[in-house]
């Protein structure tokens, strides 16, 4: 180095130290100024907030534990917590049940109820106390509604009904039929239960007309994810299944939407007029919106490989202005999230690069909040007596009898064979996340009481853990998927 510039950096330094040691001589010197003025009469909130954290963070090891202690109950604390723990169970059990051959969401499905009183609360209920204390729950609610929100927004922007074309008649058929059947027997259900199972109050019309569409859902990510892991994407069943799926998601969701407005209707001009808005917020989505929106985002921004700030709060205004008009209309905000997402352009794979974007967010950090508030309201004690397993028992098979055999039999009228029938069967009985979304706004609603809602979840987990091993079944004993036509064709 040269001579003159290790000089120069030596004075650099130099002065770095003086101007250290002079700062602190002059902040020690007011301190001790500061330390012989007169109290003030009467000490603030913030003073006091002050000392008591002064307090906490004393010198021996029981004022620190105790400062530690403190600082949990906080808000923001107990919410970073209860984070950790959810993310981190919810990714180890999700890992596992891939191992496993299950898909992970349904492992992160499991967590949620492991992380609820059925498990966590039975073996530690102090633990279980700290981390989920009841008054920090209404945060965890709202969060996990925005994460379903979102999950929903990026279901919309998947749902392609141009899938359709060219497998009309088996599409409409099967999809048809695994709502129909299992509407049909979900009402009946209803029917022997309703005393014993239903929210005092709750009136006998709303809790079949929900029975009957919680038999219904068909969960349309988790079925797609199952096809593509199984190579089945591609194949005469695969795109037949994803086309039913489609069909069944947008018919579902539409009478769930009908059966949310009647049940929330407080009078008959209401159960008539809610739906009628609805029926007219989706006209203004799907010819209005839905042809502007191109218009007001510019082909550049479509085009572009990485949407701008901008282009993302423009699709995020779109998503909470829908959501905000359903939730103002008398039904869920997750049907406007939804109108929303299918409604998104398509061109240059505008829908792709947006739901990288929304997906990867909303299943690494929200959802898991759903699962766990889910698995809260879980309580597998309330099932009780052999009686009470036997009635889950026969919620599982009426469900899978419904959905699964109404499929089937449509798909083998239809012309495909008894072997790709019942996987096309097994397939539309997934049900996933998307039943425990329809479950959770029942019981918000007030129409089930936590013993069915409880039932029911172990119903959404048991068929959609069986479709796995189903297909496996059904394609060892009939023909499987490797058909040489196409099963779908007009």
């Amino acid at each position: 180095m040269r001579p003159g510039l290790q000089s120069g950096m030596t004075r650099v330094s130099l002065l770095y130290v003086v101007l250290l040691v002079a700062a602190a001589a002059v902040v020690l010197w007011v301190l001790q100024l500061g330390a012989s003025l007169p109290a003030p009469g009467e000490a603030t909130t913030a003073g006091q907030a002050h000392a008591a954290a002064a307090a906490r963070h004393g010198s021996t090891p029981s004022q620190l534990l105790d400062g530690i202690r403190a600082n949990l109950d906080a808000p923001l604390s107990r919410l970073f917590l209860q984070l950790l723990v959810i993310i981190a169970v919810s990714r180890a059990v999700g890992a596992l049940f891939a191992r496993l051959g299950q898909p992970a969401v349904v492992g992160e499905m499991a967590a949620g109820i492991l992380l609820g009183p059925s498990l966590f609360g039975a073996l530690a209920p102090r633990a279980f106390a700290s981390v989920f204390p009841p008054d920090s729950l209404g945060l965890v609610r709202l969060l996990s509604e925005i994460g379903v929100c979102l999950f929903m927004f990026a279901v919309g922007m998947d749902l392609d009904l141009r899938q359709v074309r060219g497998k009309v008649r088996a599409a409409v058929a099967v999809s048809h039929a695994s709502i129909v059947v299992p509407f049909l027997l979900g009402v009946v259900l209803a029917y022997f239960v309703f005393s014993d199972l239903a929210v005092p109050g709750a009136t006998f019309m709303s809790f079949a007309l929900f029975m009957g569409i919680s038999m219904s859902i068909t969960a349309f990510p988790v079925l797609a994810r199952m096809l593509q892991d199984r190579g089945l994407a591609r194949t005469p069943l695969g795109v037949t299944a994803i086309t039913c799926a489609a069909i069944g998601d947008a018919t579902a969701w539409s009478v769930l939407a009908i059966v949310v407005a009647v049940a929330g209707a407080t009078s008959l001009g209401g159960a008539i007029l809610t739906p009628l808005l609805v029926l007219a917020f989706v006209a203004v989505m799907v010819l209005g919106v839905r042809r502007a929106l191109p218009r007001w985002l510019g082909r550049e921004r479509l085009a572009d490989p990485e949407p701008s700030k901008a282009t993302l709060a423009a699709v995020a205004c779109l998503v909470l202005a829908a959501a905000l008009s359903t939730e103002l209309i008398g039904i869920h905000a997750l049907f406007g999230a939804f109108l929303a997402g299918a409604v998104v352009p398509e061109a240059d794979r505008f829908r792709h690069k947006i739901g990288l974007r929304i997906e990867n967010f909303s299943s690494v950090l929200l959802l898991p909040l759903f699962f766990t508030f889910t698995g809260l309201r879980t309580q597998i004690g309330l099932i009780g007596d052999v009686q009470g397993w036997l009635l889950c028992l026969a919620i599982v098979a009426i469900a899978t009898a419904g959905k699964l055999g109404g499929a089937a039999v449509a798909a083998r009228l239809s012309g495909m064979r008894w072997g790709e029938s019942l996987q096309l069967g097994a397939l539309m009985n997934t049900r996933g996340l998307m039943e425990l979304i329809a479950l959770n706004i029942g019981y918000d609603m007030g129409i089930i009481a936590s013993r069915m809602f409880t039932m029911l979840v172990i119903m959404a987990l048991a068929t959609t853990m069986a479709t796995g091993p189903l297909l496996t079944l059904f394609a060892r004993s009939g023909s499987g998927a490797r058909g040489d036509r196409d099963p779908g064709g007009a």
